[in-house]
């Protein structure tokens, strides 16, 4: 008997940790899914029986079969991985670190450095650096984030006063962005700098750092990356 190649055990695995994970918060990711796979599997169907031939034959049969196992498949992936996804923010809501594993999905051509600054209260700065310049990013009490992201930005833009210094504080309150949407508005902002410029920059904020004292670790485990997650939904 042959045993079953580590890739596709690899990705059972993964979709099962991810379901684990995520119906923890969604109670019923389990139904929403057969649910969207057996309304995929009836809309597959119903498109192929559509095309010619109309007879049924034995390869009318498995085109239809086929065709509804992909339909459906594709609607039930698609409906668990959106389902997952929030479930996984409702999860990091409000956690230490919350932000960084939210920005974690930004791919090359981005750098995130975690925790460039924390106060005694344990309210976090995160520095993004990307085509929009430098993206500070706070997390924690809005107003004890103030101070601290103003001394930031101060230092930032002494770096290279060229580069925008941009500023985001992570929440659901007036003027805040959401974990969900962090990632997306940090791609929105508009280019400021090309590849080239930002090694000088990435090179500069290196010997800036370098003059910084060792920054604490806060408290508490830090969430699941969504890299992680997304890579688990899409079974690699």
């Amino acid at each position: 008997m042959s045993t079953p190649a580590p890739e596709k055990t690899g990705r059972i695995k993964q979709f099962v940790q991810a379901y684990q994970y995520a119906s923890k918060t969604d109670k019923r990711l389990g139904l929403w899914t057969i649910g969207s796979f057996v309304v995929g599997a009836a809309v597959g169907v119903l498109l192929f029986w559509l095309l010619p031939p109309r007879d049924m034959t034995v390869f009318k049969i498995i085109v239809l079969v086929l065709g509804a196992l992909a339909i459906g498949g594709l609607a039930a992936v698609v409906v668990f991985s959106r389902r997952a996804e929030k479930a996984a923010f409702e999860q990091m809501e409000g956690k230490p670190g919350a932000a960084l594993a939210a920005l974690s999905v930004l791919k090359r051509g981005w750098r995130t450095d975690q925790m460039v600054a924390v106060n005694k209260n344990s309210d976090l700065v995160h520095r993004v650096i990307g085509p929009p310049g430098i993206v500070l990013i706070g997390e924690g009490n809005v107003n004890r984030l103030r101070p601290l992201m103003n001394q930031e930005r101060r230092k930032h833009e002494r770096v290279d006063s060229e580069v925008p210094v941009h500023e985001l504080v992570v929440g659901n309150g007036e003027g805040q962005v959401g974990l969900r949407q962090l990632s997306k508005t940090v791609r929105k902002l508009p280019k400021a700098i090309k590849p080239a410029q930002m090694t000088d920059v990435i090179n500069r904020l290196k010997a800036m750092d370098a003059t910084r004292p060792k920054v604490p670790l806060p408290k508490g485990p830090v969430p699941t990356s969504m890299k992680g997650l997304r890579g688990n939904l899409r079974g690699r």
